[in-house]
Protein backbone atom coordinates (compact mmCIF):
# COMPACT_ATOMS: atom_id res chain seq x y z
CA UNK A 1 0.00 0.00 0.00
CA UNK A 2 1.35 3.75 -0.83
CA UNK A 3 2.76 5.47 1.85
CA UNK A 4 -0.65 8.17 1.41
CA UNK A 5 -2.67 5.72 1.35
CA UNK A 6 -5.36 4.66 4.11
CA UNK A 7 -7.67 2.35 4.51
CA UNK A 8 -11.21 2.29 4.29
CA UNK A 9 -12.21 2.07 8.01
CA UNK A 10 -9.54 5.09 8.77
CA UNK A 11 -11.92 7.47 6.92
CA UNK A 12 -15.14 6.10 6.64
CA UNK A 13 -16.78 8.14 9.76
CA UNK A 14 -15.65 11.07 8.43
CA UNK A 15 -17.93 13.53 6.01
CA UNK A 16 -15.53 15.03 3.50
CA UNK A 17 -16.14 17.81 1.25
CA UNK A 18 -15.43 15.93 -1.37
CA UNK A 19 -15.02 12.33 -2.73
CA UNK A 20 -12.99 11.79 -5.84
CA UNK A 21 -14.05 8.65 -7.54
CA UNK A 22 -10.55 7.54 -9.52
CA UNK A 23 -7.39 8.07 -8.85
CA UNK A 24 -5.36 8.87 -12.07
CA UNK A 25 -4.40 11.76 -13.48
CA UNK A 26 -7.67 13.65 -13.67
CA UNK A 27 -8.76 12.60 -10.18
CA UNK A 28 -5.61 13.59 -8.93
CA UNK A 29 -5.40 16.81 -10.58
CA UNK A 30 -8.64 17.67 -9.28
CA UNK A 31 -8.00 16.73 -5.48
CA UNK A 32 -4.65 18.86 -5.48
CA UNK A 33 -6.58 22.02 -6.36
CA UNK A 34 -9.00 20.95 -3.75
CA UNK A 35 -6.85 20.00 -0.74
CA UNK A 36 -4.81 23.64 -1.63
CA UNK A 37 -8.28 25.28 -1.23
CA UNK A 38 -7.98 23.65 2.56
CA UNK A 39 -11.03 20.88 1.25
CA UNK A 40 -11.40 17.23 2.99
CA UNK A 41 -10.74 15.66 -0.16
CA UNK A 42 -11.00 11.58 0.05
CA UNK A 43 -9.66 9.74 -3.28
CA UNK A 44 -10.83 6.40 -3.81
CA UNK A 45 -9.23 4.43 -6.54
CA UNK A 46 -9.18 0.64 -7.43
CA UNK A 47 -5.68 0.18 -8.72
CA UNK A 48 -6.92 -0.21 -12.23
CA UNK A 49 -5.07 2.57 -14.74
CA UNK A 50 -5.86 2.18 -18.01
CA UNK A 51 -2.55 3.11 -19.32
CA UNK A 52 -0.86 0.97 -17.48
CA UNK A 53 0.58 -1.58 -19.83
CA UNK A 54 2.64 1.93 -21.60
CA UNK A 55 5.90 2.50 -20.95
CA UNK A 56 5.54 6.19 -20.47
CA UNK A 57 3.27 8.66 -20.56
CA UNK A 58 4.14 11.42 -23.40
CA UNK A 59 3.00 14.91 -24.55
CA UNK A 60 2.72 16.02 -20.62
CA UNK A 61 5.13 19.10 -20.32
CA UNK A 62 7.71 18.06 -17.55
CA UNK A 63 6.72 14.73 -17.75
CA UNK A 64 7.03 13.17 -21.10
CA UNK A 65 8.57 9.62 -20.50
CA UNK A 66 7.71 9.08 -17.00
CA UNK A 67 5.82 5.39 -16.23
CA UNK A 68 2.50 5.52 -15.62
CA UNK A 69 2.25 4.59 -11.95
CA UNK A 70 5.24 6.91 -11.25
CA UNK A 71 2.76 9.75 -12.29
CA UNK A 72 0.45 8.10 -10.40
CA UNK A 73 3.11 7.81 -7.19
CA UNK A 74 3.75 11.24 -7.61
CA UNK A 75 0.73 12.74 -7.59
CA UNK A 76 -0.45 10.59 -4.46
CA UNK A 77 2.33 12.07 -2.84
CA UNK A 78 1.53 16.14 -3.72
CA UNK A 79 -1.93 15.23 -2.53
CA UNK A 80 -1.29 13.45 0.70
CA UNK A 81 1.39 15.97 1.83
CA UNK A 82 -1.59 18.66 1.54
CA UNK A 83 -3.38 16.57 4.15
CA UNK A 84 -5.86 14.74 1.41
CA UNK A 85 -7.08 11.09 1.99
CA UNK A 86 -6.22 8.40 -0.68
CA UNK A 87 -7.29 4.58 -0.17
CA UNK A 88 -7.08 1.28 -2.45
CA UNK A 89 -11.03 -0.21 -3.52
CA UNK A 90 -13.65 0.17 -5.46
CA UNK A 91 -16.76 2.07 -5.66
CA UNK A 92 -19.49 0.12 -5.90
CA UNK A 93 -22.66 2.20 -5.56
CA UNK A 94 -23.17 6.03 -4.85
CA UNK A 95 -26.91 6.96 -3.97
CA UNK A 96 -28.14 10.36 -2.27
CA UNK A 97 -30.29 11.02 0.88
CA UNK A 98 -31.54 13.42 2.77
CA UNK A 99 -28.53 14.82 4.91
CA UNK A 100 -28.28 18.50 3.99
CA UNK A 101 -24.70 18.54 5.21
CA UNK A 102 -23.26 15.68 3.18
CA UNK A 103 -26.45 14.67 0.70
CA UNK A 104 -23.84 11.57 -1.05
CA UNK A 105 -23.37 8.23 0.43
CA UNK A 106 -20.39 6.39 -1.23
CA UNK A 107 -20.11 2.51 -0.70
CA UNK A 108 -16.48 1.71 -1.32
CA UNK A 109 -15.68 -2.10 -1.70
CA UNK A 110 -11.68 -3.34 -0.54
CA UNK A 111 -10.07 -6.07 -2.20
CA UNK A 112 -10.66 -8.62 0.56
CA UNK A 113 -14.74 -7.77 -0.31
CA UNK A 114 -15.28 -5.82 3.05
CA UNK A 115 -17.58 -2.59 2.09
CA UNK A 116 -17.81 0.86 4.01
CA UNK A 117 -19.67 3.89 3.28
CA UNK A 118 -18.27 7.18 3.09
CA UNK A 119 -19.95 10.30 3.13
CA UNK A 120 -19.59 13.54 0.75
CA UNK A 121 -20.67 16.80 0.11
CA UNK A 122 -19.55 16.99 -3.19
CA UNK A 123 -18.42 14.30 -5.95
CA UNK A 124 -16.04 14.25 -8.16
CA UNK A 125 -15.92 11.54 -10.36
CA UNK A 126 -12.97 10.55 -12.83
CA UNK A 127 -13.50 6.31 -13.09
CA UNK A 128 -12.09 6.60 -16.37
CA UNK A 129 -13.15 3.85 -19.14
CA UNK A 130 -12.42 0.47 -20.78
CA UNK A 131 -10.33 -0.41 -23.85
CA UNK A 132 -13.36 -3.04 -25.78
CA UNK A 133 -10.42 -4.85 -28.41
CA UNK A 134 -11.44 -6.57 -31.37
CA UNK A 135 -11.41 -10.09 -31.29
CA UNK A 136 -7.32 -10.60 -32.98
CA UNK A 137 -5.44 -13.54 -30.90
CA UNK A 138 -2.84 -11.56 -29.05
CA UNK A 139 -3.96 -7.76 -29.52
CA UNK A 140 -4.50 -7.76 -25.68
CA UNK A 141 -1.38 -8.61 -24.90
CA UNK A 142 0.25 -6.34 -27.13
CA UNK A 143 -1.73 -3.57 -26.28
CA UNK A 144 -0.32 0.11 -25.11
CA UNK A 145 3.31 -1.52 -26.08
CA UNK A 146 3.65 -1.79 -29.88
CA UNK A 147 -0.74 -1.84 -30.40
CA UNK A 148 -1.76 1.26 -30.01
CA UNK A 149 -4.51 3.52 -30.36
CA UNK A 150 -3.09 7.29 -30.17
CA UNK A 151 -0.69 8.72 -32.53
CA UNK A 152 0.24 11.55 -30.04
CA UNK A 153 0.98 9.19 -27.70
CA UNK A 154 3.14 6.90 -29.10
CA UNK A 155 3.82 7.62 -32.44
CA UNK A 156 7.33 8.54 -31.87
CA UNK A 157 7.76 5.68 -30.20
CA UNK A 158 6.79 3.70 -33.63
CA UNK A 159 8.11 6.09 -36.05
CA UNK A 160 9.59 4.68 -39.38
CA UNK A 161 8.03 0.63 -38.53
CA UNK A 162 5.49 -0.66 -40.93
CA UNK A 163 2.58 0.83 -39.47
CA UNK A 164 -0.51 -1.42 -39.41
CA UNK A 165 -3.87 -0.02 -39.01
CA UNK A 166 -6.56 -2.22 -37.62
CA UNK A 167 -10.22 -0.92 -38.60
CA UNK A 168 -12.94 -1.21 -35.93
CA UNK A 169 -14.85 1.38 -37.89
CA UNK A 170 -15.03 4.02 -40.76
CA UNK A 171 -12.30 6.47 -38.01
CA UNK A 172 -9.87 3.68 -39.24
CA UNK A 173 -9.35 6.46 -42.60
CA UNK A 174 -8.18 9.43 -39.96
CA UNK A 175 -5.91 6.90 -38.53
CA UNK A 176 -4.31 5.63 -41.62
CA UNK A 177 -4.06 9.35 -42.81
CA UNK A 178 -2.75 10.86 -39.65
CA UNK A 179 0.35 8.05 -38.66
CA UNK A 180 1.53 9.03 -42.03
CA UNK A 181 3.29 11.56 -40.03
CA UNK A 182 5.30 9.35 -38.35
CA UNK A 183 5.78 6.79 -40.88
CA UNK A 184 6.14 6.67 -44.98
CA UNK A 185 4.91 2.88 -44.47
CA UNK A 186 1.15 2.62 -43.55
CA UNK A 187 -1.01 -0.86 -44.14
CA UNK A 188 -4.27 -0.60 -43.83
CA UNK A 189 -6.64 -3.74 -42.97
CA UNK A 190 -10.03 -3.06 -43.76
CA UNK A 191 -10.77 -5.99 -41.21
CA UNK A 192 -14.67 -6.55 -42.64
CA UNK A 193 -15.22 -3.49 -40.65
CA UNK A 194 -14.30 -0.20 -43.24
CA UNK A 195 -14.43 0.20 -46.78
CA UNK A 196 -13.28 3.10 -48.53
CA UNK A 197 -15.31 5.18 -50.47
CA UNK A 198 -13.97 6.51 -54.31
CA UNK A 199 -12.48 9.63 -52.67
CA UNK A 200 -11.28 8.08 -49.78
CA UNK A 201 -9.29 5.31 -52.05
CA UNK A 202 -8.14 8.06 -53.95
CA UNK A 203 -6.57 9.97 -51.04
CA UNK A 204 -5.29 6.31 -49.90
CA UNK A 205 -3.47 5.70 -52.87
CA UNK A 206 -1.68 9.73 -52.96
CA UNK A 207 -1.04 9.12 -49.45
CA UNK A 208 0.95 5.72 -49.91
CA UNK A 209 -1.23 3.49 -48.13
CA UNK A 210 -1.59 -0.08 -48.78
CA UNK A 211 -5.20 -1.59 -48.61
CA UNK A 212 -5.58 -5.03 -47.66
CA UNK A 213 -9.02 -7.01 -47.15
CA UNK A 214 -10.22 -9.46 -45.27
CA UNK A 215 -10.11 -9.78 -41.62
CA UNK A 216 -7.47 -9.96 -39.32
CA UNK A 217 -6.80 -12.96 -37.35
CA UNK A 218 -4.13 -12.82 -35.07
CA UNK A 219 -0.97 -10.82 -34.55
CA UNK A 220 2.64 -12.42 -34.55
CA UNK A 221 5.57 -11.81 -32.07
CA UNK A 222 9.10 -12.69 -31.88
CA UNK A 223 11.26 -12.26 -29.22
CA UNK A 224 8.88 -10.24 -27.26
CA UNK A 225 8.12 -7.71 -30.50
CA UNK A 226 5.05 -7.38 -32.55
CA UNK A 227 6.36 -8.62 -36.54
CA UNK A 228 3.04 -9.17 -38.85
CA UNK A 229 -0.54 -9.79 -38.30
CA UNK A 230 -1.75 -12.92 -40.27
CA UNK A 231 -5.56 -13.03 -41.70
CA UNK A 232 -8.13 -15.59 -41.47
CA UNK A 233 -7.42 -17.08 -44.94
CA UNK A 234 -3.98 -17.28 -44.09
CA UNK A 235 -2.16 -14.45 -45.48
CA UNK A 236 0.56 -13.19 -43.85
CA UNK A 237 1.44 -9.36 -43.73
CA UNK A 238 4.76 -7.65 -42.01
CA UNK A 239 4.27 -4.90 -39.53
CA UNK A 240 6.16 -3.25 -36.97
CA UNK A 241 3.40 -1.81 -34.98
CA UNK A 242 -0.52 -1.89 -35.33
CA UNK A 243 -2.31 1.20 -35.12
CA UNK A 244 -6.60 -0.05 -33.44
CA UNK A 245 -8.83 2.54 -32.43
CA UNK A 246 -11.03 0.56 -29.40
CA UNK A 247 -14.78 0.90 -28.98
CA UNK A 248 -14.16 2.72 -24.97
CA UNK A 249 -16.79 1.88 -22.32
CA UNK A 250 -16.90 4.48 -19.57
CA UNK A 251 -17.03 3.33 -16.08
CA UNK A 252 -20.14 4.63 -14.18
CA UNK A 253 -22.27 1.36 -13.46
CA UNK A 254 -22.41 2.71 -9.77
CA UNK A 255 -24.07 5.89 -10.40
CA UNK A 256 -27.32 4.38 -11.92
CA UNK A 257 -29.23 5.57 -8.75
CA UNK A 258 -28.09 9.31 -9.33
CA UNK A 259 -29.91 8.81 -12.38
CA UNK A 260 -26.43 9.39 -14.49
CA UNK A 261 -25.99 7.22 -17.41
CA UNK A 262 -23.71 6.82 -20.19
CA UNK A 263 -24.29 7.54 -23.46
CA UNK A 264 -22.82 7.16 -26.54
CA UNK A 265 -20.04 9.70 -27.37
CA UNK A 266 -20.85 12.45 -30.82
CA UNK A 267 -17.46 10.86 -32.43
CA UNK A 268 -18.65 7.41 -32.07
CA UNK A 269 -15.83 6.23 -29.97
CA UNK A 270 -17.55 4.42 -27.56
CA UNK A 271 -19.95 5.65 -24.23
CA UNK A 272 -18.98 8.48 -21.94
CA UNK A 273 -21.18 10.77 -19.32
CA UNK A 274 -22.18 13.62 -20.95
CA UNK A 275 -21.33 17.17 -18.66
CA UNK A 276 -23.75 20.47 -18.86
CA UNK A 277 -20.80 22.37 -18.44
CA UNK A 278 -17.44 20.98 -20.30
CA UNK A 279 -15.04 23.57 -19.49
CA UNK A 280 -15.90 23.25 -15.48
CA UNK A 281 -17.06 19.37 -15.57
CA UNK A 282 -20.81 19.85 -13.84
CA UNK A 283 -22.90 16.88 -14.38
CA UNK A 284 -27.07 16.98 -14.44
CA UNK A 285 -27.13 15.86 -11.18
CA UNK A 286 -26.39 19.30 -8.97
CA UNK A 287 -23.45 18.37 -6.84
CA UNK A 288 -21.63 16.08 -9.34
CA UNK A 289 -18.69 17.39 -11.46
CA UNK A 290 -17.17 14.70 -14.37
CA UNK A 291 -13.23 14.73 -15.63
CA UNK A 292 -10.86 12.84 -17.57
CA UNK A 293 -11.53 9.84 -20.35
CA UNK A 294 -14.95 9.11 -18.32
CA UNK A 295 -16.80 11.73 -20.26
CA UNK A 296 -13.98 12.85 -22.47
CA UNK A 297 -12.71 9.24 -24.04
CA UNK A 298 -10.32 11.11 -26.53
CA UNK A 299 -8.42 13.45 -23.62
CA UNK A 300 -4.83 12.59 -23.14
CA UNK A 301 -3.43 12.60 -20.20
CA UNK A 302 -2.35 16.16 -19.78
CA UNK A 303 -5.73 17.09 -21.03
CA UNK A 304 -7.33 14.65 -18.14
CA UNK A 305 -5.18 16.37 -15.44
CA UNK A 306 -5.93 19.78 -16.82
CA UNK A 307 -9.51 19.00 -16.76
CA UNK A 308 -9.67 17.64 -13.10
CA UNK A 309 -7.83 21.22 -11.98
CA UNK A 310 -10.68 22.74 -13.33
CA UNK A 311 -13.24 20.69 -12.32
CA UNK A 312 -11.76 20.65 -8.46
CA UNK A 313 -11.65 24.82 -8.64
CA UNK A 314 -15.76 24.47 -9.53
CA UNK A 315 -16.29 22.19 -7.34
CA UNK A 316 -14.40 24.81 -4.67
CA UNK A 317 -16.40 27.53 -5.71
CA UNK A 318 -19.62 25.62 -5.58
CA UNK A 319 -18.89 24.57 -1.89
CA UNK A 320 -18.15 28.77 -1.09
CA UNK A 321 -21.28 29.67 -2.84
CA UNK A 322 -23.24 27.18 -0.24
CA UNK A 323 -21.07 28.54 2.51
CA UNK A 324 -21.94 32.35 1.85
CA UNK A 325 -25.52 31.32 1.29
CA UNK A 326 -25.53 29.68 5.04
CA UNK A 327 -23.14 32.72 6.79
CA UNK A 328 -25.66 35.63 5.41
CA UNK A 329 -28.68 33.66 6.60
CA UNK A 330 -27.32 33.33 10.31
CA UNK A 331 -26.31 36.87 9.89
CA UNK A 332 -30.10 37.52 9.48
CA UNK A 333 -30.75 35.49 12.10
CA UNK A 334 -28.34 37.11 14.88
CA UNK A 335 -25.92 33.75 14.79
CA UNK A 336 -22.66 33.36 13.47
CA UNK A 337 -21.35 30.49 11.02
CA UNK A 338 -17.45 30.04 11.00
CA UNK A 339 -16.27 28.99 7.19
Amino acid sequence: MNQNTHPVGAVHDVVHDVVVIGGGPAGLSGALSLVRARRTVLVVDDDRPRNAPAEGVHAFLTRDGVAPRELTRLGRAEVGAYGGAITSGTVTRVRRDDDPVAPFVVTVTGRGGDASEVRARRLLVTSGLVDELPAVDGLAERWGRDAVHCPYCHGWEVQDRVIGVLATSPFAMHQALLFGQWSREIVLFTNASFTPDDEQAEQLRARGVTVVDGPVARLRVEDDALTGVTLDDGRKVDVGALAVMARVRSRADFLADLGLEATEHPAGVGTHLATIEPLTGRSAVPGVWLAGNVTEPMAQVVAAAAAGTMAGAAINMDLVTDEVAAAVAALRTGERIDA
